[in-house]
């Protein structure tokens, strides 16, 4: 079994059980968000094009800063409109 350490709480770090990887894209929207750091919308402009492509319905969102986690309002903006997410990390 995975598990996903949560980075947000050093001195109580949670442990959680990763949700099941879907068998297909198709019919799914994939959420794409840009954490604002340097470089990191090159990654996700060539992974919208390519998802985009396959005709897969692709929302953008992006983080005010890097150094802070995602606004509630963001994150649950994300959650109903979404069914996954890839966080673009770079530098």
């Amino acid at each position: 079994m995975s598990y996903l350490m949560d980075p947000s709480s050093e001195r109580s770090p949670l442990a959680r059980a990763l949700l099941a990887r879907p068998r297909s894209l198709a019919g799914l929207t994939v959420g794409l968000l840009d954490i604002s750091k340097p470089r990191g919308n090159i990654f996700l402009d060539r992974l919208d094009a390519q998802l985009t492509a396959q005709g897969i319905a692709v929302k953008r969102y992006r983080k005010p800063t890097y150094t802070r986690p995602a606004p509630t309002a963001l994150r649950q903006e994300i959650a109903a409109q979404v069914q996954l997410v890839v966080e673009g990390l770079a530098d």
